[in-house]
C-alpha cells in the first residue's frame, strides 16, 4: 500500500486487480483527469511497487498473483499502540489472525482458510516466511514487526516456489536492508497502562564494499486487568518484549552477501480465558461485564526466547544465470502457563473443574538450505529452478498443575518431533505475444515426520485407562506404560508419516494497454500430514496430508494518471482431505481428524486514490464464503451452548450422543466479510513542514470459534479504528503525534474455550498515546 505519512510525487505503479466490473471505472477516472490539475507535471501519484512474490523483482502489476502490501510507513502508524503481529489481521482483504498464547503464537488464516490447533507442534496451511527464511513453527511466526520495508500477502497456493505447508497463501517480512548511505531512524511512543514502544535502527557503509545495519525494538505494558481473586497474580496481560536484528551486507560486482542475526525475548502473562462471559441463548457479553477485572486462583505467565540468523548470496554467474543460495537457522524456547478454567470454584458460573496447565518448547532447532538458479536471458523465455532442504528438531512439554492446591504440579509429558523436508521446483515465463505472457511451475516434495512420546506421567487430574488398571478416576499415578496400554494391542506411543507431493501451477497476464492487465491462475498446494501424541484426553492420531486447488482471475489497473489504482479478482478452491482439530465436548478433547473436502469462495478488492493532492483514500475489502463437506463427519459438542446442528443419534436408544454433524457448516475462524478504510489529510506548509490527520478502520464480520455451529460461540461482527494527529517537519525528517487505537472501545469476544462453560477471550483495549520519530 502507498505510504501514510508522507504523499509522493513519484511514477506510476498497480497493485493486484479485478475483474471486469472495474473496467468502466477506468474509463470515468480518465475522463476526469482531463482538468489541470490531473495532469500537472507535480500532481501526487502512487508510488512503483515492487515485490518478489516470484522468488524475484517485479513490478506488482506484472505478478499474476492476488497480493497485497503494507509499506514501512504504515506498518508504523498500525503499530504505535505497541501490539505484536495480530495487528495486521483485517488490514489487507482475507486476512485474519488471532490467537488464544496472545503474542506467543499467532494463527494466520487466508481466505478463511488455516489451522485452529493450539498444539506446539502443530503446522499451519499459511506459511511465513521472514527475510526469505521459513518460520515453520508456530511460536516463530510471532517475531515482531520493525524496521520493515514492506509485508506482503500473497493468497492462494504457494506450492511450486515457496514448497511446504502454504496451501492457503503465504505472508512475506522483508527486512529494510543495509545500504552505503547513512541512514537510520528512532521512534519513541509511550500511552496508558504506561506501555511504552521505542524502535530504533541505524546503517550505513562500513568500506566501500561493506555496509550494515542495526534494529532494535523494546516494547513494554503494565497489567491493566486486575485480579480479585487473592492468588498468584494482581493483575494480567502486561508484558517486556524486546528483539534485535543485525545485517551485514557485501557487494563484490558479481556477488553479494547479506548476513542476517536476529533474536527476541518476551516476558508476561499469557492468554487470559475468562469464564463464562457469554450470555446463554446469545452471543452477548453478560451485562455488567468488567474487561478490566476477573477473578482466578491459578497462575498465568509467558516466556520466550528465540534467535536466528541467515545467509543468502547473489552471485552472477555470467550475463545470463545467477545463483542464489540461502541458509538459516531459527531456534526457540518457550513455556506459557495460564488459568484455562477462567475463574475459581466459586465462580463465574458454573466451572466444571479447575484447569490450569502449561506448555512449553524446551529444545528447538530448524535448519533450511535453498539453491536457486534464475535465467535473464534477453529472451521471450526465462526460468528458476533449484532445491531445498528443510530439518526441524524439538521436544513440546505439556504441563498440568492443582490450583486447589497452592499450584502443585499434577501431571507432565514430553513428546519429540523431528520433520526432514526435501524438495526440487523450477518455474518458466514466455512472452508470448507482446501482450500476452505465460507462467508455469512445479514442485516435488518429499517429506518425513517422527514423532515420539518420550515421558508422560499424572497422578489422577484425568483417569489411568489400561487393561489392568480399568478405568480408576481416583488420586492414581498414570505412567507412560498405562498410557501405551490405552492404545491397545499392539498400540504405540510414536508415529512416522511419509508424504510425496507434486504441485504446480499456471497463470496468464494479458495486458490490455499500458495501465490494465488481465491475469488467470490455477494452482495446487499441500500441508503435510500431522502427529496428535497420546494424552489424558486422547489417543495417538496422524491426519492424513490436505492438498488444494486454486483458481482466481482479476483485473491489476492504474487509473486516473496513476493517482488511482484498483485491484479485484474472483477465486474458488477445495482442499482435499482437509486437517481439522474437534476441540471440547464433554470429554473435553482435542481431536485431530480430516473432512473429506472444504470449499471456498469469493472475491477481493484493493482501491487507492488521491482524491486531491493532500487527500488519500485506501480502501480494501473482501467476501470469503467457506464450507465443510463431509456427510458423514461429526464432532463433540459443548454442555452449555446452544448447538445448532443435527445431532448424531444413538442407533439403539435414538438418543443424542452429544455429538453433531458439521456437513455444510463454514470453517472456523472464517469471516465472510472484511473491510479495511484508511485516510490521510495533510495539510502542508512552508519548508516542508506539515499538519495530517490519519486515520484507519478494519471491519470483520461474524464467526464460528469452533467446527460445530452455536448461538453463543459464533463471534460477533468487529470494528476498530484507530486516529492520528501529527505534525511533521524538516521534509519528513522530524514527527510528532497523538494516537488512539480501538478509539471507539470495541469489547467483543473474539476467541473462546469449550470447556462446557462460556470462556472466552476478548480483543485489546483502547490505547491512547503519543509518538515521536526521528530520522536520517
Amino acid at each position: 500500500m502507498p505510504s501514510m505519512l508522507a504523499p509522493r510525487k513519484l511514477p506510476r505503479h498497480a497493485l493486484t486487480v479485478a475483474i471486469a466490473l472495474m473496467l468502466p471505472a477506468q474509463a470515468a477516472f480518465a475522463q476526469d483527469a482531463q482538468t489541470p490539475q490531473d495532469t500537472s507535471p507535480s500532481a501526487t501519484t502512487l508510488d512503483t511497487v515492487e515485490v518478489t512474490a516470484q522468488r524475484k523483482v517485479e513490478n506488482l502489476q506484472d505478478v499474476p498473483v492476488s497480493v497485497s502490501t503494507i509499506d514501512a510507513q504504515e506498518l508504523d502508524v498500525l503499530g504505535s499502540g505497541g501490539t505484536d503481529v495480530r495487528f495486521l489481521s483485517g488490514r489487507v482483504p482475507s486476512l485474519n489472525i488471532e490467537s488464544s498464547f496472545g503474542r506467543a503464537f499467532p494463527r494466520f488464516y487466508i481466505r478463511g482458510y488455516g489451522n485452529t490447533d493450539f498444539r506446539l507442534n502443530t503446522s499451519q496451511p499459511v506459511s511465513l516466511v521472514y527475510d526469505d527464511v521459513v518460520q515453520e513453527n508456530p511460536i516463530l511466526k510471532g517475531f515482531p514487526v520493525f524496521d520493515l520495508d514492506r509485508v506482503e500477502v500473497l493468497r492462494g497456493p504457494q506450492g511450486s516456489l515457496f514448497g511446504r505447508n502454504s496451501p492457503a497463501g503465504v505472508v512475506k517480512f522483508e527486512s529494510a536492508r543495509p545500504s552505503q548511505e547513512t541512514s537510520g531512524y528512532g521512534k519513541l511512543g509511550v500511552g496508558t497502562d504506561n506501555m511504552v514502544n521505542f524502535e530504533g535502527a541505524i546503517g550505513g557503509g562500513l568500506t566501500e564494499k561493506l555496509s550494515a545495519r542495526a534494529s532494535v525494538l523494546f516494547q513494554r505494558r503494565d497489567d491493566w486487568v486486575t485480579n480479585d481473586y487473592p492468588g498468584p497474580n494482581d493483575g494480567f496481560e502486561g508484558y517486556d518484549e524486546s528483539a534485535g536484528r543485525v545485517q551485514f551486507l557485501y557487494e563484490n560486482g558479481d556477488w553479494d552477501l547479506l548476513l542476517n542475526a536476529h533474536a527476541r525475548h518476551l516476558n508476561g502473562t499469557a492468554r487470559l480465558f475468562r469464564a463464562n462471559i457469554i450470555e446463554p441463548g446469545t452471543n452477548d457479553l453478560v451485562a455488567g461485564f468488567d474487561e478490566d477485572r476477573i477473578s482466578v486462583n491459578g497462575l498465568n505467565h509467558s516466556e520466550l526466547d528465540s534467535q536466528g540468523a541467515s545467509a543468502r548470496l547473489s552471485w552472477n554467474l555470467s550475463d545470463t544465470y545467477t545463483l542464489y543460495a540461502i541458509t538459516g537457522y531459527e531456534s526457540v524456547e518457550t513455556y506459557s502457563r495460564g488459568d484455562i478454567d477462567g475463574g475459581t470454584p466459586d465462580g463465574p458460573g458454573f466451572i466444571p473443574f479447575q484447569s490450569e496447565t502449561a506448555d512449553g518448547i524446551p529444545r528447538h532447532a530448524q535448519w533450511t538450505q535453498e539453491f536457486r538458479i534464475e535465467s535473464n536471458t534477453g529472451t521471450p523465455w526465462n526460468w528458476q529452478g533449484g532445491v531445498f532442504y528443510f530439518n526441524e528438531d524439538y521436544d513440546v512439554e505439556s504441563f498440568s498443575y492443582d490450583s486447589l492446591n497452592g499450584g502443585q504440579q499434577d501431571g507432565y509429558e514430553r513428546v519429540r518431533q523431528t520433520n526432514d523436508s526435501w524438495a526440487v521446483f523450477a518455474a518458466a515465463t514466455w512472452q508470448a505475444t507482446d501482450a500476452l505472457e505465460l507462467r508455469a511451475g512445479a514442485r516435488y516434495t518429499w517429506d518425513e515426520k517422527e514423532l515420539n512420546v518420550i515421558d508422560y506421567w499424572n497422578t489422577g487430574f484425568a483417569p489411568c485407562i489400561g487393561p489392568t488398571l480399568g478405568l480408576i478416576p481416583g488420586p492414581v499415578l498414570c505412567t507412560k506404560e498405562d498410557l501405551l496400554a490405552a492404545e491397545g494391542p499392539g498400540g504405540t506411543l510414536s508415529a512416522a508419516p511419509e508424504d510425496k507431493k507434486f504441485s504446480w501451477d499456471l497463470s496468464a497476464t494479458y495486458e490490455i494497454n499500458d495501465d490494465v492487465n488481465l491475469y488467470g491462475r490455477v494452482a495446487t498446494g499441500y500441508r503435510g500430514s500431522s502427529i496428535q501424541a497420546a494424552g489424558a484426553f486422547n489417543r495417538m492420531s496422524v491426519a492424513g496430508p490436505e492438498t488444494s486447488t486454486s483458481y482466481e482471475a482479476g483485473v491489476k489497473a492504474d487509473l486516473w494518471n496513476n493517482r488511482a489504482r484498483i485491484n479485484a479478482n474472483v477465486f474458488y478452491y477445495e482442499v482435499k482431505d482437509q486437517q481439522l482439530t474437534a476441540v471440547g465436548g464433554a470429554a473435553n478433547a482435542n481431536i485431530l481428524l480430516n473432512a473429506d473436502k472444504s470449499v471456498g469462495q469469493g472475491f477481493e478488492m484493493d482501491f487507492q486514490a488521491y482524491l486531491t493532492d493532500n487527500l488519500l483514500l485506501t480502501l480494501g475489502s473482501s467476501y470469503n464464503d467457506t464450507e465443510i463437506k463431509d456427510s458423514d463427519l461429526n464432532v463433540a459438542g459443548c454442555a452449555a451452548c446452544t448447538v445448532t446442528d443435527a445431532p448424531v443419534l444413538d442407533p439403539v436408544t435414538g438418543q443424542p450422543t452429544g455429538s453433531y454433524y458439521i456437513d455444510g457448516n463454514r470453517l472456523p475462524q472464517a469471516p465472510k466479510w472484511t473491510h479495511n478504510l484508511t485516510a490521510r489529510w495533510g495539510l502542508p506548509m512552508d519548508n516542508g513542514n506539515e499538519f495530517y490527520v490519519y486515520t484507519d478502520w478494519m471491519y470483520r464480520g461474524d464467526l464460528n470459534f469452533f467446527l460445530y455451529d452455536s448461538i453463543e460461540f459464533r463471534a460477533k461482527s468487529l470494528v476498530e479504528g484507530g486516529l492520528r494527529v501529527g505534525y511533521s517537519w524538516n521534509y519528513g525528517k522530524y514527527d510528532v503525534a497523538l494516537f488512539g487505537r480501538n478509539i471507539t472501545d470495541e469489547v467483543q469476544v473474539v476467541g473462546a474455550i469449550d470447556f462446557n462453560n462460556l470462556t472466552g477471550m476478548i480483543n485489546e483495549p483502547r490505547t491512547f498515546g503519543a509518538e515521536f520519530r526521528a530520522s536520517f
